[in-house]
């Protein structure tokens, strides 16, 4: 097999510092913060507009790569599971999927609440729920 090259499009901003303070979900978060789409792409966000749902995907650049198996929401009282079968951000290729809503466009910057991602995660793509 061919290797894959993926190349970021951005970054994230928030006040998500610790794992461990990330919410299991963007479903149950209430963060803000921001995205910087990287100036060579900033045409890529022409048509997106405050009050849309992005689904934006992020590369889990911290994420242990090594392990296949996991407590599901890591609950230890469950079972181990397969990674594949959870939204575990452990994983061969940790990409996150999210779905925010943007409370503000400012020229490449994009304000948006619903995080659940770590501060300084490469976003690697953005597609809108609209469209």
């Amino acid at each position: 097999m061919t290797a894959i090259t993926l190349r970021p499009i951005g970054i994230l901003h928030c006040d998500l510092k610790k794992r461990e303070e990330t919410p299991k979900n963007f479903d149950e978060s209430e963060h803000t913060g921001t995205i910087e789409i990287f100036p060579e792409f900033h045409e890529g966000l022409q048509g997106i507009r405050k009050g849309d749902t992005i689904v934006v995907l992020f590369w889990l650049n911290r994420a242990d790569r090594t392990i296949l198996r996991v407590h599901p929401r890591g609950d230890i009282s469950k079972p181990k599971r397969g990674v594949f079968s959870t939204r575990s951000p452990v994983r061969p290729n940790p990409i996150a999927v999210s779905e925010l809503l943007v409370e503000d466009i400012n020229d490449n910057i994009l304000t948006v609440r619903g995080l659940d991602i770590l501060d300084s995660t490469p976003v690697i793509d953005i597609k809108n729920n609209i469209s």
